[in-house]
């Protein structure tokens, strides 16, 4: 009870939790295309990671499970829009390709399958058991589509021509920057719903104390196949927009490790228990990441690595954890 009143009391503009930030965000994501329009490459692609971050920021701070192999249900959203909107690669049960839109929708309901069910099995694990768990997962998804002639094997996927949507060409930069946009808003309203419902309460929980909430009448288990399968969804949604901004994927780059890593470090970075973090992380490292690559060719990689590296060491609950940090300070000095 005290520690409930104790958040409650505590000034909602220092929460950094509330709407106003994520409007922010909001606005300078929607100014970006009129502003900058000759770099709309690095904007869909910053976009989408925001998104896969905020997504596996769901299951990763929300519920505090982290996993390894989300890249798995970003390739499927890839894939099966894909397949299914290329005649030479339907299944038998369909005579004509899908829209695009129908197999994205088709996506994330495979998506949200395959989650329940690795859940399911690895929901048992805890902690570290439950990361590797993730990342064998994932290898099995990424070797089933190397070795399968139907996905394309090693070589993958080419997009096929798809028909417009509401009159604009889905290979245009501008049309698939907004698409990214409105999964980066989808994804931050869905986050702010979460945070504000029970289950946002509930899976805060579980994540401080699986015992404590169990005894407060909580199924752990459940919240967190909830909370995974909700992320599942979005990431492949996701998925299906990124298939849209490469056109052509291969295993070797949708679903490797390194890509998992990268989606669970932007939002570890940002702060995993905020629901801006990952965004803010995503943006961040982004910006730092094209600047040190036009003005340290050379040394890119290993500043962008010490960066990463001086983030974990001196602001473990990441970027977001700085501000609150700096929130509160102003707070008491007032």
């Amino acid at each position: 009870m005290t520690a409930i009143s104790s958040t409650a009391a505590r000034p909602r503009a220092l929460t950094f939790g509330n709407v106003w930030l994520s409007v922010a965000l909001v606005a300078i994501l929607f100014i970006y295309p009129f502003v900058f329009g000759k770099a709309m490459n690095f904007g869909i692609s910053t976009l989408l990671f925001a998104g896969f971050a905020m997504s596996w920021n769901i299951l990763g701070g929300w519920a505090g499970q982290t996993s390894l192999g989300h890249a798995a249900l970003l390739g499927i959203g890839a894939y099966t829009m894909t397949l299914l909107a290329t005649p030479e690669r339907l299944p038998p049960f369909l005579s004509s390709p899908l829209a695009p839109w129908w197999g994205a929708l088709i996506g994330i309901v495979i998506a949200v399958a395959v989650a329940a069910v690795w859940g399911w099995l690895t929901f048992r694990l805890q902690g570290s058991y439950f990361a590797l768990s993730s990342i064998a997962v994932a290898l099995v998804i990424r070797l089933v589509a190397i070795n399968s002639d139907w996905t394309g094997g090693a070589e993958g996927l080419f997009m096929p021509e798809l028909p417009k949507l509401f009159g604009f060409d889905l290979f245009d930069r501008k049309t698939e920057y907004w698409l990214a946009f409105g999964f980066v808003v989808l994804t931050l309203v869905i986050t702010h719903l979460i945070r504000r419902s029970r289950m946002g309460y509930a899976l805060q929980a579980v994540r401080e104390d699986e015992d404590g909430a169990r005894a407060l009448g909580i199924d752990p288990a459940r919240m967190k196949l909830l909370a995974f399968m909700l992320s599942a969804a979005l990431m492949a949604l996701g998925g299906s927009l990124y298939a849209l901004y490469l056109q052509a994927f291969e295993p070797h780059t949708l679903l490797e490790l390194p890509v998992s890593i990268q989606i669970a470090l932007l939002a570890i970075i940002g702060g995993r228990t905020t629901i801006q973090g990952p965004l803010i992380g995503a943006l961040l490292l982004s910006i730092f990441g094209e600047v040190f690559r036009n003005v340290f060719s050379s040394a890119n990689l290993l500043i962008y690595g010490v960066l990463i590296l001086l983030v974990t060491l001196f602001a473990p609950q990441g970027i977001m954890g700085l501000f609150q940090k700096a929130g509160s300070k102003l707070g008491t000095a007032r």
